[in-house]
């Protein structure tokens, strides 16, 4: 199994509330009954640049990430923070954890490979409930809104096994044309976005063999 390294990236001041809860994806105010959340932050495309939990502290919040992103996300939050009382920094290197579990039970990990790929229903994290349409706008708030109401997520995240390794960013095909791609993987367990449609039909990633498993 393969360990990726997470680092903490820490929100305070005193704005830091409302920066957050018009930033990200989820209702932060679910913070008041519960440990912590899911959600994700996008790109005004309404791609995903990260997904992760949001935490309360002492100080403010606190958003796990993976350490070869934190940095990054820092510097493009600072960019939407204009007036906004809020300070940011970060803790590296706070823990571990197992991508082989991540992928077993359908927790996509974003990092640098997969920024900014993939819109948030085409991850399910409107079903991992990281995704909140009645909180009011976030970046991409729109594009994932009409998504929604319209029905229209034609590309999901399905769980994969192989019967070779494949790498994150290997193209899906159907024996016709690339239809996905391998988001993450560890071995020849992966998580793949392709057509809804085409889940359960022969499926192939370079010389791989794909089988869909619950």
């Amino acid at each position: 199994m393969s360990e990726l390294q997470l680092s903490s990236i820490n929100i305070t001041g005193p704005d830091a509330f409302e920066f957050l809860q018009n930033q990200l994806t989820a209702d932060i105010r679910q913070l008041e009954s519960e440990a912590e959340v899911l959600s994700a932050w996008c790109s005004p495309k309404g791609r995903v640049i990260w997904f992760g939990t949001v935490q309360s502290t002492d100080a403010g919040y606190a958003l796990s990430a993976l350490s070869e992103t934190a940095s990054g996300i820092v510097e493009r939050m600072k960019v939407f923070r204009f007036r906004s009382k809020v300070e940011f920094g970060i803790d590296e290197n706070t823990g571990t954890v197992d991508a082989g579990f991540l992928i077993q039970n359908g927790y996509p990990y974003i990092g640098q490979e997969q920024s900014e790929k993939f819109t948030p229903h085409m991850l399910n994290l409107d079903q991992l409930g990281a995704v909140s349409l009645d909180k009011g706008c976030f970046p991409g708030q729109e594009i994932v809104a009409r998504t929604h109401y319209r029905g229209k997520t034609k590309r999901r995240l399905f769980r994969f096994e192989s019967d070779k390794p494949v790498s994150p960013g290997d193209k899906v095909s159907d024996g016709k044309r690339d239809v996905g791609e391998v988001v993450n993987a560890v071995g020849t367990d992966l998580l793949a976005v392709v057509p809804t449609e085409s889940a359960n039909s022969a499926l192939t990633c370079g010389d791989a063999t794909l089988s869909p498993v619950s």
